[in-house]
């Protein structure tokens, strides 16, 4: 934990700032403005900054429509029937993964589904799926249909792992505990990779294993953590994951989703998908056989057309996250967010205002963190908002006491140590009493 020694002055901020080895991304991307200045943009948890490549990308490909058209699937620099290969490269060094157990496909929730086919394939002994408490509500309803459509009601095959009484956050034994308790009925263990609402980062080789022992499968959600945390999702033996690539992955407002698909069921054409001609094996797509042959790899999960106005925005990014890397992202985001841990917690010393959600400990977080604020939560956002920050504010969900939660999520990739200084004095100015 690094909780280093820091100091609350601009001129601190300033000199981590000419320090960052990432500095030079930063003018890679488009920062909103308020009133003529940069935005203060702490919102990378929900929609990335545009980068400035993305227009040009969009441009290259509507001249290739243009001046190709149909022929634009088979000729110039990047042949739209190999689309999906440009950007496996650079997404399986983003969670760790083989060339060959990514793709970009579809969005979240419909990948969700679509590998739950595959994955969650209960039986009158095992029936059951694992989840977190809390978790975001899309992930709720997907496992609830997929559970009724199978016959199953929810109430008897979703288990919820909850914090301890009093607690925020799950401890990993309680989990692992709780899918030795139900091992022999359980098909399938599904968390999110970090909790959107706390920002909590599961111990997903942990939990992955506790489930293969039970039986079971491994999945996750990766929404909150593709792009954010550095994962080794082969390594770990994870069964299958899913994410979104507008977060921090800054593809654009409903950018394409990624999926993995571990080498070991990648490469078993026997497993049971839904399938559609554009995971047909490529040498016979055309030939439009009536038997289904899968590309091996998680390309044999694709259904559809690649759309290419989507994953062109999508290549640009993963082309900037391939030449920062992850390891380098994390580490800055650590040094982050406890830059503004730091802060925060020194405006807690001078008087008690709000309660931090995420845990402390670097192993168990990102980028993201939450502030609780049981009063004035609402006001103090306003405030926030009128002096040019650009954060999220999500009612209370946890302790229903009528506060209210701001999610601020410095992401290595564009912010600043001092954008994090200029935040916290913001906020010390909210609290300071006026003359």
């Amino acid at each position: 934990m690094l909780k280093t020694d820091h100091q609350s002055s601009l001129a601190y901020a300033r000199a981590l700032d000419e320090k960052d080895q990432l500095a030079e991304f930063r003018s890679a991307y488009h920062i909103p403005a308020h009133g003529g200045n940069p935005a203060i943009y702490l919102c990378g948890n929900s929609l990335g900054l545009q980068p400035k490549a993305t227009a040009g990308a969009l441009e290259e490909e509507l001249r290739q429509w243009q001046e190709k058209a149909v022929e634009g699937w088979f000729e110039g620099d990047r042949p739209w029937l190999s689309y999906h290969k440009y950007l496996q490269a650079p997404l399986s060094g983003v969670v760790g993964a083989e060339t060959e157990e990514v793709i970009v496909m579809n969005t979240l929730t419909v990948n969700l589904h679509l590998l739950m086919v595959s994955f969650y394939r209960p039986t009158s002994r095992r029936y059951k799926i694992i989840m977190e408490a809390g978790a975001f509500p899309s992930d709720q309803y997907a496992l609830a249909s997929q559970v009724r459509f199978h016959g199953y009601d929810p109430q008897e095959a979703i288990v919820e792992v909850q914090p301890r009484a009093g607690e925020i956050h799950l401890r990993t034994e309680d989990i692992l505990q709780t899918i030795d308790q139900n091992g022999a009925e359980t098909a399938l263990v599904l968390f999110g990779g970090v909790n959107y609402y706390t920002g909590q980062y599961f111990d997903l080789p942990a939990i992955t294993e506790a489930a293969h022992r039970a039986g079971a499968y491994a999945g996750f959600d990766l929404a909150h953590a593709a792009g954010n945390v550095p994962m080794q999702l082969h390594d770990w033996k994870v069964d299958f994951a899913v994410w979104c690539s507008y977060k921090y992955l800054n593809s654009g407002p409903g950018g394409p989703s990624g999926a993995f698909i571990h080498a070991r069921h990648g490469n078993d054409p026997d497993l049971p998908r839904f399938a559609g001609w554009w995971g047909q094996k490529e040498e016979e797509r055309f030939l439009m056989q009536k038997t289904f042959h899968p590309i091996p790899g998680a390309a044999g999960w694709q259904i559809s057309t690649v759309p290419i106005m989507s994953m062109a925005p999508h290549r640009i990014s993963l082309e900037l996250f391939d030449r920062a890397g992850m390891d380098r992202l994390h580490a800055k985001s650590e040094l982050l967010t406890d830059y503004l841990s730091w802060q925060l917690d020194r405006l807690n010393r001078q008087e008690h205002r709000f309660q931090i959600l995420t845990p402390s400990e670097l192993s168990a977080r990102g980028s993201q963190l939450s502030i609780y604020l049981e009063k004035e939560g609402k006001n103090l956002f306003d405030h926030l908002s009128r002096h040019g920050v650009i954060c999220d504010w999500r009612e209370d969900n946890l302790f229903h006491s009528g506060g209210g939660v701001i999610r601020v999520a410095p992401t290595a990739m564009y912010n600043t140590f001092e954008e994090i200084y200029q935040f916290t004095n913001l906020l010390e100015q909210y609290y300071t009493p006026k003359s």
